[in-house]
């Protein structure tokens, strides 16, 4: 029984250490439900998540873990365009992790902070109404780092967030002529009879 016990901490202490864990999301939203078979891709992907407070975030997802030219390409531009004035350790910040949930004026301060430091900071949102919709500058530079590359438009809304929030991320998506996008739902069990249901019972 010794060796075997030595082994399965072995294999416990291996698994332990060598599994990555998903990072944590900057904020909890309940999606709605829907009776969707389809998985979403959330390789090179623009993800746009609201909150039910009406807060918007947006995260550029790259297909490999270690390609960060298209982030860092990203916020070269943004950085160029708003006249930030980041650093080079601010910018590599936003490649280790790129969801943004502040306005340009909150972009610094926001990634001067340590990245395991700021799911502790409470960001406001980025502006999506009709007089200032900043999500439409991060979805236009995103177009451009992503030259090449079939990218999936996904949103995340919290199910009881406000309608004014959904509007006015669609407006953003449809400034940069983007009008295909997936919603990111909570899925469930297909009603009884219908085809899917039929479906989904035939691959039993």
């Amino acid at each position: 029984m010794t060796p075997f016990v030595d082994v399965a901490f072995l294999i416990l202490s291996f698994f332990m250490l060598a599994t990555k864990f998903k990072p944590p999301e900057p904020v909890t939203i309940t999606t709605p439900h829907s009776v969707s078979s389809d998985k979403l891709k959330e390789q090179d992907a623009v993800l746009i998540e609201f909150d039910s407070t009406g807060k918007v975030y947006f995260t550029m997802n790259t297909k490999k873990a270690s390609d960060k030219d298209l982030k860092r390409d990203l916020i070269d531009r943004i950085n160029t365009a708003k006249n930030l004035g980041l650093t080079e350790a601010e910018k590599a910040n936003f490649v280790l992790n790129t969801t943004i949930g502040v306005p340009f004026s909150g972009v610094k301060q926001l990634l001067s902070v340590p990245r395991e430091q700021r799911g502790s900071i409470r960001q406001p949102g980025i502006p999506v109404d009709s007089t200032n919709n900043e999500l439409t500058v991060w979805i236009n530079n995103a177009i451009y780092a992503f030259q090449g590359h079939q990218v999936n438009y996904m949103i995340k809304g919290d199910n009881n967030a406000k309608y004014p929030s959904f509007k006015g991320v669609i407006e953003a998506l449809r400034a940069n002529e983007q009008f295909k996008y997936q919603l990111i739902t909570d899925p469930e069990g297909a009603p009884y009879g219908t085809e899917l249901y039929n479906m989904r019972q035939k691959r039993r």
